[in-house]
């Protein structure tokens, strides 16, 4: 049988801060951002990108990240404001709002993906971060986790659409569940599928 190898991830400067974010493509929720600087004294092994891990496996480096990195926070942009702004400026705002909250100033900021904010930290944009830095694998998997929690918080509150399943995606199961019962508050109304069933039910 062949092992495979340990996926080493780049440490990065001291002071670096890694960003990342959870929850730009769904239908419905907000976008969540996490900033997350490591200690290098306490290291946290397993860390990568959070969509190739398994939902415990997550859970379990949460719990690691919020008790040994030196600093961290998760914050987000709401459904009202991914419609009023866009998307893209909804993440933004998210990821300025979690390394504004860290309650320190990083040296630097790494995040994930082509951009970085419109802010006054020294940045860089690193593609395929999360799988590649620490501190961006760290973020990837505090905003994948404190998401869902918080979907699986908005199934409770509106179960027909199965949000817990599907974490507001766009499935085919959602769709369905949008056509039968229209859009709940926590629908984004500037994504197309759920205005094509707005649109629908005005015709009515």
């Amino acid at each position: 049988m062949t092992l495979r190898p340990p996926v080493i991830l780049h440490v990065g400067p001291w002071g670096l801060c890694g960003v990342d974010e959870a929850g730009r493509g769904p239908l419905a929720g907000p976008v969540m951002a996490a900033a997350v600087m490591l200690d290098p004294a306490q290291p946290i092994d397993g860390l990568r990108d959070s969509k190739k891990l398994s939902a415990a496996a997550r859970e379990r480096l949460a719990g690691e990240i919020r008790l040994r990195a030196a600093a961290w926070c998760v914050a987000e942009a709401s459904v009202a404001e991914i419609d009023r702004l866009n998307i893209l400026h909804a993440t933004m705002l998210a990821m300025q709002r979690a390394v504004a909250g860290l309650g320190r100033a990083p040296d630097e900021v790494w995040v994930d993906g082509n951009r970085c904010p419109d802010w006054a930290w020294r940045s860089q944009a690193v593609v395929k971060g999360d799988d590649k830095v620490a501190a961006i694998a760290a973020a990837s998997i505090l905003a994948k986790t404190v998401r869902d929690q918080f979907m699986g918080t908005l199934h409770d509150e509106y179960p027909a659409y199965g949000f817990a399943r599907h974490m507001g995606y766009g499935t085919a199961a959602h769709l369905a569940a949008l056509q039968e019962h229209g859009a709940c508050p926590q629908h984004r109304r500037s994504f197309g599928p759920v205005k094509l069933v707005l649109d629908q039910a005005t015709l009515f």
